[in-house]
This record gives C-alpha cells, sequence and structure tokens, in this order.
C-alpha cells in the first residue's frame, strides 16, 4: 500500500515565457497526474498519445484543434483525448496550468 501524498499546485504565473514544463504529482497502476505549465507557442503542436487523457485548465486560456473543432479554453474548461486521438494545441497564453491525468491500458 502507498502512503497518502499531498501537495500544491505551482501558480501559473512561473509558468515560463514559451513552451511547457512539465511536474508529475501522483502515479500509480498505469494513472499518471501532472501539471503542465504553459508559456506562449512558437508554432501549433500535433500530438497523438498512447494513453487516455483527460486534461483541466486551471488558469490561463488556450486553443485546441480535435477532430477538425476548433476547442477555447478557460478557466475551468476541461477536455477528454481517448488514447489514439489526434489533436493539435494551437494557442497557449503564458501563465496556462493545467492539471492533467493520463491512463496507460
Amino acid at each position: 500500500m502507498t502512503a497518502a501524498r499531498h501537495g500544491t499546485l505551482r501558480p501559473g504565473k512561473s509558468s515560463p515565457a514559451r513552451g511547457e514544463v512539465l511536474f508529475e504529482l501522483v502515479g500509480a497502476q498505469g494513472l499518471e497526474v501532472r501539471q503542465v505549465l504553459s508559456g506562449e507557442l512558437g508554432a501549433p503542436v500535433d500530438y497523438r498519445q498512447e494513453e487516455d487523457e483527460w486534461a483541466l485548465l486551471v488558469s490561463g486560456s488556450a486553443c485546441l484543434e480535435v477532430d477538425h473543432d476548433v476547442i477555447e479554453l478557460g478557466p475551468g474548461d476541461w477536455v477528454w483525448l481517448p488514447s489514439g486521438t489526434p489533436h493539435r494545441l494551437l494557442r497557449t497564453e503564458q501563465g496556462t496550468s493545467w492539471v492533467t491525468v493520463h491512463h496507460r491500458q
């Protein structure tokens, strides 16, 4: 049995000016929870992940394209991306903070 853990999210204002930084918060049995701090993107970024992903935007803003639909995200918005779903991150604002949950089957 694993011991209980706790922590605090890093503030969005600590994000890089450009790109993103990932922090693993917890992980166990095919499940991983991360905080992602995003700055502005230099160019859109394409993804197709091998695991399911649920992403919650905590602060800032972002724009994502999934199946030709453009999704504008603000604080409190979330998106579910089943494994293998191609998606493109079109824009992030400096100071954007995400919490993501990844599940590998």
